[in-house]
């Protein structure tokens, strides 16, 4: 099927020639005529397999030019890149529509933003905590949204946007259409879309879990922290083909550490970003990626979802994922748009339970590969590798309750008091040895 065998206008399609897309990817072919019914649909797809363009497609065939210059159309999306990645999207698509588009996301100053959404605006992209406070702000109201979209649900539960998301959606008019696309469905956001959607239609494009047949995926088992920097170096070095490589950490310390160990190998070929990077830092590090200036980025798994670059020729996970579903869509970042892509797995002894929770979702066993004959193996060791001393802690038994003697000591003789009275006689003989007699009174003069 190609797109001209959809109900698509004469903008649309135009605009996908420009692009040099000819045929639909299986979630959009599914997904585009139940939209355009105005049934709720909740899309479940894996990375890399055209989510945007599905709901995007319809969304924009169905929509209509009007003078209110309130929001029609509300996408919610998790990560600021994912943001600025739609609007991308949506701009492509409407090259010859008028529609008027506007991000919204934290980081940055929210007054700029609050004043452009006061004017003429069609379609909101936004993160929910921003989007929220710019409603309580009074800047932009609701009551115009006919179609809500919520885009990688499941991370935006996960950073904590469950409150914004209830109370946006309350917000919202009860007359609307709501689309749902994610790679996963969590138990969370089966909740949610009990208590919001009106029997949503289920399409499933690529089960999740099920390996993408574009990615050659290799495992390595290394047995430390700096073997697996010597191993990275090494790939790097020796393999030209990784001309635009991912390489996913796990956390942001680890991102840095990485970035600390391969810039000075490889001067301004690395990039890195995070939560904790700057906008401009992040928007200018994947901008040099996506020009091809730097040929490896660090990222972690939550700003990866943002990203949207094409021709990412290697994904390496330099750990592995605590979570199976994040090596599904961590690897979905190459072998896009029929291209071939090739993901690698470098793991520790101690990172099996998470290896094998991974090929039991994919039902699949990575390939291991042979590690390289000139690597070399480092013997030094992060804290968290490093053997733990466990003391024994003996306790001494306390004595029995029976065997304690009274909770009281016998007074000294000299601090034990009676009450006896002492006549004067008696304390004169104590003090002098002797009756000691008053003298007599003097007599008084008549």
């Amino acid at each position: 099927m190609t797109f001209r065998e959809l109900n698509l206008n004469s903008s649309l399609l135009n605009a996908l020639d420009d692009l040099g897309i000819q045929q639909p990817t299986t979630i959009q072919e599914r997904a585009f005529s139940v939209i355009m019914s105005g049934q709720d649909v909740c899309g479940i797809a894996q990375t890399g397999t055209g989510k945007t363009f599905a709901y995007l497609l319809p969304a924009l065939r169905m929509f209509k030019f009007s003078r209110e210059k309130h929001p029609q159309m509300l996408i919610l999306v998790p990560t600021r890149e994912l943001v600025v990645q739609v609007i991308e999207s949506i701009k492509k698509l409407t090259t010859y529509m008028s529609v008027e588009v506007i991000g919204l996301y934290g980081g940055v100053n929210m007054n700029p933003q609050a004043a452009a959404v006061q004017n003429k605006v069609d379609i909101i992209v936004a993160t929910p905590g921003r989007l929220y406070d710019i409603i309580l702000s009074g800047a932009v109201k609701m009551k115009g949204i006919k179609r809500l979209v919520i885009d990688e649900m499941d991370e935006m539960l996960n950073l904590g946007f469950r409150m914004q998301i209830q109370n946006i959606m309350d917000l919202l008019p009860e007359q609307r259409q709501n689309l749902l696309f994610s790679a996963t469905i969590t138990e969370d956001v089966e909740k949610l879309i009990e208590t919001h959607f009106d029997n949503p239609v289920r399409i499933e494009a690529a089960p999740v879990g099920t390996p993408l047949e574009n990615i050659d995926q290799r495992l390595f088992r290394i047995p430390n922290f700096y073997t697996k920097v010597n191993l990275l170096k090494n790939l790097i070095t020796n393999d030209e083909t990784m001309t635009k490589t991912l390489i996913f950490a796990g956390t942001k310390q680890l991102a840095d550490d990485l970035f600390e160990l391969l810039s000075p190998a490889f001067p301004e070929k690395v990039g890195i970003i995070h939560s904790n990077k700057e906008q401009n830092h992040r928007f200018n590090t994947i901008n040099a990626f996506k020009a091809g200036n730097t040929r490896f980025l660090i990222a972690t798994d939550i700003i990866a979802r943002g990203l949207d670059i094409t021709d990412i020729t290697h994904v390496i996970n330099f750990d592995t994922p605590d979570t199976a579903e994040n090596y599904i869509h961590r690897i979905g970042r190459t072998g896009r748009a029929d291209k071939k892509g090739i993901a690698i797995l470098l793991t520790k002894d101690s990172e099996v339970p998470q290896l094998e929770a991974i090929e039991g979702l994919m039902n699949y066993s990575i390939p291991e590969q042979p590690l390289p004959a000139d690597l070399q193996f480092s013997t030094e060791l992060t804290e968290d590798e490093k053997p733990k001393v466990f003391m024994r802690n003996t306790l001494v038994k306390a004595p029995s309750r029976e065997d304690a003697g009274p909770a009281f000591h016998e007074k000294l003789a000299k601090n034990k008091k009676t009450n006896v009275k002492v006549s004067h006689k008696d304390k004169m003989m104590l003090k002098y040895g002797k009756p000691k007699k008053r003298g007599a009174k003097p007599k008084r003069k008549k």
